[in-house]
């Protein structure tokens, strides 16, 4: 996948993850969305925690958080690897 720019909003943590997530069996990409300050994943949520939202055509939608808030992510799959590459991030 060619290099991005740094997207401003996202933390250092925030890019681990990605690249973490783009390293994975199945993943095609990952494209960063919108962030949205002041808000979290829940208690006790560290900066690059993710949470996959649900599936979509095409992937999967996520969150993870920022140190800035949260931060959308869209994780572009191949057809069928759905529900492994989520099972694989619920078990970080």
């Amino acid at each position: 996948m060619p290099s991005r720019g740094r997207h401003q909003s996202s933390s250092k943590e925030c890019h681990q993850i990605m690249r973490k997530i783009e390293a994975l069996d199945g993943v095609v990409g990952v494209i960063i969305g919108r962030s949205y300050g002041g808000k979290s994943l829940g208690q006790g949520s560290s900066t690059g925690a993710i949470k996959v939202q649900r599936k979509v055509s095409g992937g999967l939608k996520a969150v993870t958080q920022s140190s800035k808030g949260l931060q959308e992510l869209f994780i572009r799959t191949e057809e069928g690897a759905e529900e492994r590459i989520w099972e694989t991030i619920l078990g970080w």
